[in-house]
């Protein structure tokens, strides 16, 4: 036997035990996942462990399946309620009636939601495994293997072929093209629908052959993973034979995101990222369920109900007593009244909303028109604010070069033959010249030459050709790599790849003035001049355009001349500051900003041998840096953008799309506030506001100007007030000092205005305003968008719009709704968000009406026998007027209009009314609460006094009379009369009549039959639904809606 200190201390380790075992549980569960960079050896497998590549987007497992799709369904009070409810059953002594008629209903929603729920997650797992058994080559010292998608590991080398999905994070190290470049798609990851170029290792690129990778000392390092897929820091890093070693940068154009796509040529890679590591994986997480207002208010009422409920069986028992077991009865009372609160009513709900969705996917007049979330389609019916995108959302995203200014001359649409024969006589000249001298003379006689019109057009000219990250693809591949000469490409067909569409617009307008882009590669690019000839130049340096510096350079060598130039374009608001002094930048900017064009300012900037060198040393320890890789390689830019020569300035226009100013004009009238957030300039902002219509011509614009300070801003939001009824421009960045500031004060105000334009504004700030809007007025919010940088605002939004357009399927996937076309939106929120709404609070109110007119019957039973928690109806009978007896009428109601789409449309005015939410109200609930009790008395004690023998003829006329009076109520709510409501009517009389036949337990077959029967339940009936149709027809005839005057 141990002792009393031996127990003692084996307690006390299995208690230490115990709650060790506990803490590391708990760290373990919220511990957050660290990420590390890593240096791969090419060609040897790291000593490190990596997650692995198989993908997962299951949501549940064997083991979490039931205990998840539970715990979802009973976080809902209206599913926690029911369960509670059917709980109590298995008690005896509070038992109401059979345990089916509880846990039926509630096992067949439940068992539904698994179904639905263990369908989805099938197609995921069969997603899944189609992904995972993809096969691919991987490259081994022995030679090529085949492997699955799924047991590819970090460090493995991999090809890729044409138009194969790139199956983990990769870096190129060769491509088939001898160039070294390939194309990938993207659409799949960023949404964007145009080729990305990505370019090969240099140094393995040159290798003879792929094996030579294994006899390779040669390393490379990544970053950790990170989310940003448009940015990627590495090196690679080399030791020859004599032992030195070298370093080359790795950027995102070395590198294959997993999900993309090979479009032409096949890759060879080594993987950096697998599994939960990868970009696309890092930014794929489950979009947050939206909660329509609807919804919200239903759960309101619903606790309201459950108040009553409550309520009523205090108020029961303590007129019955405390004495006995009381609480058993207060819980009986509780379960009697229970009926209050349907089961059904979500299930409506949720059938409705999926019925709205397929109306609104199959309505001709809005084709393409995806529902992808069909939770909320009640939330287009009551929009008070929508925020739109401008480009690709009110314009097309379809490029048309318009004007290029030259400071003393412009050129635009009717005058560009004149471009084309300046830039034609100038290569004319040149061709001469060099057939009569040597080839340094046309650059000497240039050099001499006052600089004309012709030569200034000339190099205006010559730096849109140059000056872009445009490549041209032809249709036979090997037509385009059989030669290096531009002439053999001459008169094959040719589209332009770009990731911007007015960098296609420019260079293809160079093309049709004769200075035409042939072929571009990793380091030269080549055009061919109107008299035919080809001029090479070499590519030394590209610097892409980003959000930041707005701005792209490239760094160009003509190999004809041996000059180095650097050539540089962007928005004005950065390129004021980098030109030499002119009078006439920032004036012909606005002009053209003013006719609605976007605006590109271009210079040049010839460099020195010396000068070359010495800025490509610094930017290579830049670009080879891993700390602050970014800045530094902007600050060596920087240096070379000073005092560049000002050569012009181009004008785009973006068309507006289809019939925008029509629907505008339509959502104005329908009190819609619309406001514009866009990346573009103020200039141009307000010019699409108002070509548009967004903003009315009889309206005025204060434009805020640009402010930095606390001060600045409360001297402009004084300025402001003192405007009334006027649209209001304001930059991005003057409205993030006036919400750091006076956020309260701004909102109050802007909320006021008719329309707002926003423009310079990012992809956060667009989400930021979608929050506050909705964060100090509590009104619905709709959100409208094309691109990837929409996205933050249409998830923000409380419905989300995605317009399939030119910048990718983004902002449709993330979107609650996708259409095709700007103009849709009014169909799509007049006519179908009316129909939704109007339908939705109708059935949820009808559906709870179903259920407090029997609670009002049980209670008048209850206190005429002497508050006797018994219940009035057989359970069966129950299940029954919740299913085949009423359900057909009552769901039918998602048929009924109250207005016809043409009406809607002609007349947006209607759908202000829309906005209170009066459809579904306190005041609506509690009308029908009186009529349910009304008409549950009328039934009640007019079967009591109509007594007749034995106690299942009450039941047998309340129970018929209740059933006529549901049809006949559904009868008197519905507006317009649908042949599927005049059915489902019918369907459910006859179901009722036969069952009173087939069901002897429950109604004397006899006593059915006679007369007495049919007078009794007729009276009934009538007391209980004729008042209510006289008031219904006294106000149409006197207070008519306005929907009606129309109709």
């Amino acid at each position: 036997m141990m002792d009393t200190k031996q127990r003692k201390e084996i307690f006390t380790f299995i208690d230490a035990t115990i709650i060790r075992c506990c803490d590391w549980l708990v760290g373990a569960c919220s511990r957050k996942r660290e990420y590390s960079s890593r240096r791969l050896t090419v060609g040897s497998a790291p000593t490190l462990k990596y997650p692995s590549n198989v993908i997962c987007n299951q949501k549940y497992n064997i083991f979490t399946f039931i205990p998840l799709v539970l715990y979802e369904q009973f976080k809902f009070f209206l599913n926690l309620y029911f369960l509670v409810v059917a709980i109590s059953q298995f008690i005896p002594e509070v038992r109401i009636g059979y345990l089916y008629t509880y846990w039926g209903p509630l096992g067949f929603v439940l068992v539904v939601t698994m179904i639905r729920e263990a369908l989805d997650d099938f197609r995921r797992y069969r997603r899944d495994k189609e992904a995972n058994s993809q096969i691919y080559k991987k490259l081994t010292a022995v030679g090529i293997k085949n492997i699955l998608s799924s047991d590819i590991r970090v460090g493995d080398l991999l090809f890729v072929e044409k138009n194969q999905r790139v199956p983990a994070d990769m870096v190129l190290l060769r491509t088939a093209d001898r160039s070294g470049s390939i194309f990938i798609r993207t659409d799949q990851l960023d949404g964007e629908t145009d080729w990305k170029l990505r370019l090969a290792v240099p140094y393995t690129q040159a290798l003879a052959a792929d094996k030579e990778l294994f006899a390779l000392n040669a390393s490379l390092f990544a970053e950790k993973p990170q989310k940003d897929i448009h940015s990627f820091i590495g090196t690679f890093s080399k030791t020859n034979e004599e032992g030195l070693q070298s370093e080359d940068p790795l950027s995102l154009q070395n590198a294959l995101w997993a999900s993309t796509v090979v479009a032409s040529s096949s890759a060879l890679g080594i993987v950096i990222y697998t599994g939960r590591e990868m970009r696309s994986v890092m930014n794929t997480s489950q979009p947050k369920s939206k909660v329509g207002q609807l919804d919200l208010e239903i759960n309101t009422l619903t606790k309201v109900l459950f108040t009553s409920v409550v309520a009523l069986s205090i108020l029961m028992m303590s007129i019955k007593g405390f004495t006995g077991p009381w609480y058993r009865y207060l819980v009986r009372f509780i379960l009697l009244f229970s009926y209050i609160i349907p089961i059904s009513l979500r299930v409506n709900l949720d059938m409705g909303k999926a019925a709205y969705s397929w109306m609104i996917q199959q309505d001709d007049e809005i084709p393409g028109t995806v529902v992808r979330s069909t939770t909320i389609p009640e939330e287009l019916g009551r929009i008070v604010y929508l925020l739109t995108d401008k480009t690709g959302t009110l314009t097309q995203n379809e490029m048309v070069f318009k004007k290029i200014h030259l400071g003393t001359v412009s050129f635009a649409s009717d005058t560009m033959d004149e471009v084309m024969t300046h830039v034609r006589d100038t290569y004319a000249v040149q061709t001469s010249s060099s057939s009569s001298s040597t080839p340094t003379q046309p650059a000497a006689i240039t050099s001499r030459v006052k600089r004309t019109v012709v030569t200034r057009v000339h190099e205006a000219v010559k730096a849109i050709a140059l000056c872009h990250n445009v490549t041209p693809v032809y249709e036979d591949v090997n037509a385009v790599g059989s030669g290096p000469e531009a002439d053999q490409l001459v008169g094959a067909k040719c589209t332009y790849q770009a990731s911007s569409p007015d960098e296609v617009a420019l260079v293809t307008w160079t093309e049709n003035i004769g200075l035409a882009l042939v072929k571009r590669d990793q380091s030269s690019m080549q055009l061919t001049t109107p008299t035919g000839s080809c001029l090479s130049f070499s590519v030394l340096h590209i610097f892409p355009f980003t959000s930041e510096s707005k701005r792209m350079g490239i760094i160009v060598k003509d190999e004809t001349t041996d000059e180095i130039i650097f050539y540089l374009k962007g928005a004005d608001v950065v390129m004021t500051s980098v030109v030499q002094y002119n009078d006439w930048l920032e004036e012909e900017c606005g002009n053209m900003a003013r006719e609605g064009l976007r605006t590109l300012v271009i210079a040049k900037k010839v460099l020195s041998e010396d000068q070359y060198k010495l800025f490509s040393n610094v930017h290579h320890q830049a670009q080879v840096s891993v700390e602050n890789r970014a800045a530094r390689v902007q600050a060596a830019v920087e240096s070379l953008e000073r005092d560049m020569q000002l050569l012009c300035i181009t004008g785009v226009e973006d068309k507006l799309q289809a019939d925008v100013r029509p629907t505008l004009e339509v959502l104005r009238n329908a009190a819609i506030k619309v406001w514009m957030l866009t990346g573009d300039k103020m200039e141009t902002a307000t010019c699409i506001a108002k070509s548009s219509q967004l903003v009315s011509r009889s309206q005025a614009i204060h434009t805020f100007r640009p402010i930095s300070t606390r001060t600045d801003a409360h001297l402009e939001l004084n300025m402001f007030r003192r405007r009334n009824d006027c649209a209001l421009v304001i930059s991005g960045e003057s409205l993030e000092v006036c919400l750091k500031y006076y956020e309260h004060e701004f909102m109050e105000l802007v909320c006021q205005c008719p329309a707002v334009v926003c423009c310079r504004c990012t992809p956060t700030q667009k989400a930021d305003i979608v929050r506050l809007l909705r964060t100090h007025t509590g009104k619905p919010t709709c959100a409208i968008g094309d691109g990837g940088n929409d996205v933050s605002m249409i998830q923000a939004a409380n419905a989300g719009i995605g317009i399939v357009g030119k910048e990718g399927k983004q902002a449709s996937l993330a979107a609650d709704f996708s259409i095709t076309q700007f103009s849709f939106i009014a169909r799509l929120l007049l006519v179908h968000g009316r129909n939704s709404y109007k339908r939705s609070a109708s059935l949820s109110q009808f559906v709870m009406h179903r259920g407090l007119i029997i609670t009002a019957m049980q209670v008048v039973f209850c206190s005429v026998f002497y508050f006797a928690s018994i219940q009035l109806f057989p359970s069966f009978l129950m299940v029954g007027y919740a299913t085949v007896y009423t359900m057909f009428p009552v769901f039918s109601l998602v048929l009924d209009v109250d207005v016809k789409p043409e009406i809607a449309l002609t007349y947006p005015e209607l759908y202000k009314e829309l906005t209170k939410g009066r459809s579904l109200s306190f005041k609506t609930f509690f009308i029908w609460v009186l009529i349910s009790i009304y008409q549950g008395s009328i039934i009640m004690y007019g079967a009591l006094l109509l007594f007749d023998a034995e106690f299942i003829h009450v039941v047998a006329i309340t129970f018929s009379a209740l059933i006529l009076t549901e049809l006949l109520m559904v009868a008197l709510t519905i507006r317009t009369w649908h042949w599927l409501m005049a059915l489902a009517e019918l369907f459910s009389l006859i179901i009722y009549l036969l069952s009173l036949l087939v069901l002897p337990d429950y109604f004397d077959r006899e006593f059915i039959t006679t007369w007495n029967f049919i007078w009794k339940v007729t009276v009934i009936t009538l007391v209980s639904c004729l008042p209510l149709y006289i008031v219904k027809y006294l106000r149409k005839k006197f207070s008519p809606p306005s929907y009606q005057k129309l109709s």
